[in-house]
Order: C-alpha cells, then sequence, then structure tokens
C-alpha cells in the first residue's frame, strides 16, 4: 500500500499496525510534507459495532483536547475502495519518539528513578484528561502508548501519551462498558468486569513502569 495516494492528499509510507477491520499507517501530508497518522475502520460485512463505536470516540476524544502531550486531530474522511466497499480515515498528528516498548525490546532497562520520571509525565497528561468534563478515560495504557520524544537543542526527554482508539467519556453517573477494550497483562480488574474509573488508568500506567524497569 505504500505509496498510494489517500484522501487526494496522504501518501501512505508505510502500515504501523493492523486489526481486523481496522490498520493504522503513517503517511506523508503532501500539501506541507508533515508525517501524520492515518486510522482506517472499513465499512465492510466484517465491520462490528464496537469497531466503529470507538472510531468515532477517538476521533471526538481528539478532537477536544489541546495537551501538547497528545496526538493532535487533524481531520477525517471516507475512501472509496476498489471492491466498492467503504473506509473512514481518522488523521492525526504523528510523535516521532520511541516507545517504552521498544526501548523493552531492545534490552533497555530502565532505573527505578527514570520510571518514576516518565511516571511523572504521564501523570500530568492524566490530569488533564481526567478532570476534563466530563472525564476523559484513556483505558489502554501500556508501553507501546508511552514515548519518549527528544526534541532537537534539549536535554529533557519530552512525554507522549498516544493511541487513544479505546478513550471513552464517562458522565458522573456512568462507569461501565459493555465494550471490553484494553491490553490484557495492563487492565485492571475492574477494566476486565466492565467497569473503568479514573484510577484504572493510575493502574496501567504502574504496570507498564514497573515492567520497564
Amino acid at each position: 500500500m505504500a505509496g498510494q495516494i489517500l484522501g487526494d492528499r496522504y501518501e501512505v509510507q508505510q502500515q504501523l499496525g493492523k486489526k481486523s477491520g481496522r490498520w493504522t499507517l503513517l503517511a506523508r501530508d503532501l500539501t506541507n510534507e508533515s508525517l501524520v497518522i492515518l486510522k482506517l475502520v472499513f465499512l465492510d460485512d466484517e465491520l462490528r459495532p464496537d469497531d466503529l463505536k470507538l472510531f468515532k470516540r477517538e476521533a471526538e476524544a481528539l478532537k477536544s483536547l489541546t495537551h501538547p502531550s497528545t496526538p493532535e486531530y487533524l481531520g477525517n474522511f471516507e475512501i472509496s475502495l476498489p471492491d466498492d466497499s467503504k473506509a473512514l480515515a481518522l488523521v492525526q498528528s504523528y510523535v516521532q519518539g520511541k516507545s517504552l516498548e521498544h526501548y523493552m525490546k531492545e534490552g533497555r532497562c530502565f532505573t527505578e528513578r527514570e520510571a518514576a520520571n516518565i511516571g511523572k509525565e504521564v501523570l500530568k497528561i492524566l490530569d488533564y484528561l481526567h478532570n476534563r468534563e466530563p472525564p476523559v478515560i484513556h483505558r489502554d495504557i501500556k508501553p507501546s502508548n508511552i514515548l519518549l520524544v527528544t526534541q532537537p537543542g534539549r536535554s529533557k526527554i519530552q512525554v507522549f501519551l498516544v493511541d487513544f482508539g479505546s478513550v471513552k467519556s464517562f458522565s458522573a453517573s456512568e462507569n461501565t462498558s459493555l465494550t471490553l477494550v484494553g491490553t490484557r497483562g495492563y487492565m485492571p480488574p475492574e477494566q476486565v468486569g466492565g467497569r473503568t474509573v479514573k484510577a484504572s488508568d493510575i493502574y496501567g500506567l504502574g504496570v507498564a513502569l514497573i515492567a520497564s524497569i
């Protein structure tokens, strides 16, 4: 699919992820040469209602966020495919960094102090998300969704929280969900049972940091 132009302006560079009915692509915006992330959900006979619901939730969540350490919503569009089916594409900014998972696969172990510093930065992002009205719960905090970015000319590493594909906004009276999302091993027990609270994200962060040490 590399080289294909989607939405008349996004040239696909490579596929970053693939699940049933959903693709994540790295693309170049030909209008300004910037790199972006495209998330596709295919509107075919295999489409699951939960996939479309989560796709729309992610788009709405990103539209509402203005934090410097989360991806930026850039737009969405519909794609017509050769087999007469369609797909929806969500466009968001590309964060050029390495994830905790990347370092772990390289055999890198962070010190307790390094892990604590990373945790403090993620907690700042969670504080922003959880104190919105209604609160935004990420629901899938794990090493692959915590990115470390070194800015040119700066010694301090910036920490990003990415992949809001499992996000949910909860009203004051709502904390349950019929859609099981998240990654086993990083989900707290209440989330496995369909219940999510702000502390569920804290649990995932804690497990991710422990795994990186």
